[in-house]
Order: C-alpha cells, then structure tokens, then sequence
C-alpha cells in the first residue's frame, strides 16, 4: 500500500488511522469539515474536495459519521423518535457517505488491488438487533450498509480489483462515545486503528460488499 486517503481525519478513529499508515510509510492525505472546509452532507463540497485531488488511491476510508446531532440524542423509545432526527442522521450517516464514494471512485486504480471502506456500526446491524432503541442512528446504518453492498457489485464490473466494505470498529473510546461507553468493552482509538487496519489488509475481493467487525467476523445485516 503505498497512498491512502482517509474522509474526516480529524475525529478520534480518523487521526489514529492517519497516523496508523503514516506509521507504515504510506503517503496519507486527510480531508475534514474543521480544516479543509469538507461537508459530507453537501454533494457540491465532497465533488469539489475530491476533484481536487489527483492521482490513485489504494485505500480509501470514510471515517464521518455522528451519533448525537444537534439537542437530538439516541431514542430509548419510539415515542422519542422525531422526523427531524431522522433526517438528520440519514445526512450525516447515509447521504455523507454515499455522495463519498460517489465521488471517489475516480480515485480508485483499476490495475491492481484497492479497498474502499465506510466505517459503519453493529447496531446498524438488523440481525443482530436484540435492544431495540436507538431508531434514527440504527437506521441510517442500515441505510448505509446498503449503499455500501450496492456499490460493491458495481464496482466488481468497472474495478474487478477493488473491495468496497462496511467496517465496524468496536467501541472505540473517543469523544463521539464518551457518554455512551458505560460498562461496555472499549479500546483507545489507536489500538481501534490497528484492529481495523489489519482486517483491511487480510481482505480478498470474495469479500466486497461484506460488513465486517473489528476482528473481521461477519456482521449479519
């Protein structure tokens, strides 16, 4: 792997991916709404911050993503469930990544293996829903594990070397979770980055389109 490109590098899993392959000698680049002025939430911004760059990239990594928005916090229930929320979360969560690899593709080399992930999440999972609560984030998680599978099956005709995946981090202790950890198992984002980073690197293109954990385990969707 020589070139990397991570989308919001200046969240907590993004700057230890970042720093992660620059560890390994990869030449990274890292674009966010803070410093370069990238909205995921606006297709005009992501085209034009894409376009920008030229080149081909090995691996590329959405990193965004928001669990609270705004006063809007997780629902325990679906009498908290309001349409606003929801749309809200579809912006930053589905929409956002999606406009992203709408627009990276270009950016992906068509001779020789390249890997375009999305970082999703467990609960996003509806397989694995045994809770309940949490409707607008769960949703838009589902939304866009779909998004991820379906441009994988495109990308296997236009990029028969490219693997395009949904990635679950695990509970990463960072300031996107820090309300929400409680009792639950976490890591540092750096030891996050390296779980993740060596899942990226055992990946075939039998497993485009999967939703994979920390560990590499299958997600069911």
């Amino acid at each position: 792997m020589k070139r990397g490109l991570i989308i919001g590098d200046s969240g907590g899993i993004g700057a230890a991916l970042f720093s992660a392959l620059e560890a390994r000698g990869v030449t990274v680049t890292g674009l966010s709404r803070s410093r370069d002025g990238l909205d995921i939430t606006s297709e005009e911004s992501v085209e034009q911050r894409l376009g920008a760059l030229d080149g081909d990239y090995d691996l590329i990594l959405v990193t965004t993503g928001a669990l609270e928005i705004g006063a809007h916090e997780p629902e325990k229930s679906l009498r908290k469930l309001t349409a606003e929320a929801m749309l809200a979360q579809f912006k930053v969560n589905t929409v956002g990544p999606a406009m992203v690899l709408k627009h990276a593709v270009k950016l992906l080399p068509k001779d020789r293996r390249a890997v375009i992930a999305v970082l999703s999440a467990r609960v996003g999972s509806i397989g694995d829903n045994n809770l309940g609560g949490w409707y607008s984030y769960r949703t838009a998680k589902a939304a866009v594990n779909q998004i991820i599978h379906t441009t994988a099956i495109e990308l296997a005709r236009s990029h028969k070397n490219t693997i395009c995946v949904a990635l679950h981090p695990g509970t990463v202790q960072t300031e996107f979770t820090r309300k929400y950890v409680g009792r639950h198992p976490s890591v540092p984002a750096p030891e996050a980055a390296d779980n993740l980073l060596s899942v990226i690197d055992g990946l075939t293109t039998a497993q485009t389109g999967g939703f994979y954990d920390w560990a590499g385990k299958v997600i069911p969707w």
